[in-house]
């Protein structure tokens, strides 16, 4: 191992702990809360941690011992499994992000109508239909022999059959695979997440109006107060463009230097950096770590569980109430509270 392979054995093995712990206490939270479970988005959070659990448990570990041990990490029947999960799981995820995309879209832009557009059974629909998506492409790779250790990534992963004979087939496979995974799951992204954006700033806009006509008429406010609404109207608009661009910038950092480095070696001209490729295999691990975060963890409704079982843990309140209640703060994180 060489100095720049420690550095990513230790991120990997960072990460891991990082992921492991998060998306547990994301099941945590949908076990103990009758509420997450009653909530349509709890199904695609639930079914994402999930997967990215697997993601850790499973292939963090083997291309951590490919990376140390330069070679491949299990027998050949193990690595196939890890190879068929690693397929499998990559594209779950995908799929779960573009349909907790769906379901916020529903939320904010149909309001009133959401309860009959998404339904939980709905919701569970395109759970299954993720599954199905993902289990084809993984049975496919395994009945073509194409699930083998790559020295590129230091992983069992996608790889072309060593005879050679069957390249074009295993590059139409990868195409097509990469373009209903990555590709339709980035545009559903960029639709709805953006969609969401306009509505989000109409209703801010519409509330700034409100306020600022409030301060016309309230000439005798004081300028402290007439300071705090006006910096209020700018956190709004702040806050709606940076959660959406969390979500969408973090899905094209984490998952396109890979998706982009699988495509491009399929060129006969092209030679993939061993380096690069585990840089590139890091960064969708990397996105494990930063699901539980970005859709779940940081959200008030998570945090009130997570406060709620260690309360029981330690028998004594943790979280008590600070007494400020203020309607205005309310009023002004409605049009912005679904997109979290």
């Amino acid at each position: 191992m060489d100095f720049a392979e420690i550095i990513f054995a230790l991120f990997i093995v960072v990460v891991a702990v990082v992921s492991l712990l998060s998306n547990l206490l994301v099941l945590l939270c949908f076990i103990h809360s009758t509420e997450i479970r009653r909530q349509v988005p709890g199904v695609f959070t639930m079914n994402l941690s999930f997967c990215n659990i697997l993601i850790t448990v499973l292939n963090m570990p083997a291309t951590l011992v490919g990376i140390i041990r330069n070679q491949q990490p299990f027998g050949d029947c193990i690595c196939h499994t890890v190879s068929f999960l690693e397929t499998f799981l990559t594209a779950n995820t995908m799929l779960s992000m573009a349909a907790l995309s769906i379901d916020r879209w529903i939320a904010v832009v149909f309001p009133l109508s959401y309860s009959t557009k998404m339904r939980y059974k709905d919701a569970l629909i395109m759970v299954c239909y993720s599954w199905l998506h993902s289990f084809t492409f993984s049975l496919t790779a395994l009945l073509f022999s194409w699930l083998d250790y790559s020295d590129v990534y230091a992983s069992c992963t996608l790889q072309p059959s060593k005879g050679g004979s069957d390249r074009i087939k295993f590059s139409i496979f990868t195409v097509v695979f990469h373009a209903t995974s990555f590709i339709l799951s980035l545009l559903i992204l960029c639709f709805t997440y953006l969609k969401v954006l306009k509505v989000a700033r109409f209703h801010c806009k519409r509330i700034d109006i409100i306020t600022m006509q409030t301060l016309f008429l309230l000439v005798d406010i004081h300028p402290s107060v007439k300071q705090r609404c006006l910096a209020e109207q700018k956190r709004r608009k702040q806050r709606a463009t940076k959660k959406i661009s969390i979500f969408i910038g973090s899905f094209i950092i984490c998952f396109a230097p890979y998706v982009i480095t699988r495509l491009a070696e399929l060129l006969p001209f092209v030679d993939i950096n061993r380096h690069w490729g585990i840089i590139s295999k890091c960064l969708t691990y990397s996105k494990a770590a930063s699901d539980p975060f970005a859709y779940s963890l940081l959200r008030q409704q998570y945090k009130k569980v997570l406060v709620t079982v260690v309360n029981r843990l330690l028998r004594r309140d943790l979280y008590p109430s600070s007494g400020h209640n203020s309607s205005l703060d309310t009023e002004n994180d409605y049009c912005l509270q679904r997109i979290s």
